[in-house]
């Protein structure tokens, strides 16, 4: 992986591809996260009654370093949020504009692979590559 922007942008518009329909969007992003970050990846999913199907999923939360990036559906939108920790302890929660929210989680995950040989293999699995 470079150590530049270039898989930082790969990443960010790997993660914008499925954006368009919010469902796919979620399920697909709860995938690859799931898949490349298991231990640092919560996926809540809800519904699948008797008679509605599958379960959806509801929320997306990764932990990176003292950051939490969430994304929760709420109807037909999704509430991007990150939060700041410290010890575990929840400083500050802020909403923020999903291509914001992309990009820093985007931009976190490439430093982190820069860094560290398990997040590294990480990204790459969140990429396909």
């Amino acid at each position: 992986m470079e150590s530049d922007s270039l898989g930082f942008e790969v990443l960010a518009s790997s993660l914008r591809a499925d954006a368009g329909d919010l469902m796919a969007f979620m399920e697909a992003l709860a995938t690859k996260l799931e898949g490349a970050l298991p231990s640092q990846t919560t996926v809540t999913r809800r519904g699948g009654g008797l008679f509605s199907g599958s379960k959806r999923v509801a929320r997306i939360s990764v932990d990176l370093e003292d950051n939490r990036y969430e994304l929760q559906t709420s109807g037909s939108r999704v509430q991007p949020s990150r939060s700041k920790a410290v010890r575990g302890i929840v400083l500050k929660t802020e909403q923020i504009p999903l291509d914001e929210w992309i990009d820093e989680l985007s931009r976190q995950l490439t430093a982190e692979a820069e860094r560290s040989e398990q997040a590294r293999l990480a990204l790459e699995r969140l990429l396909g590559v």
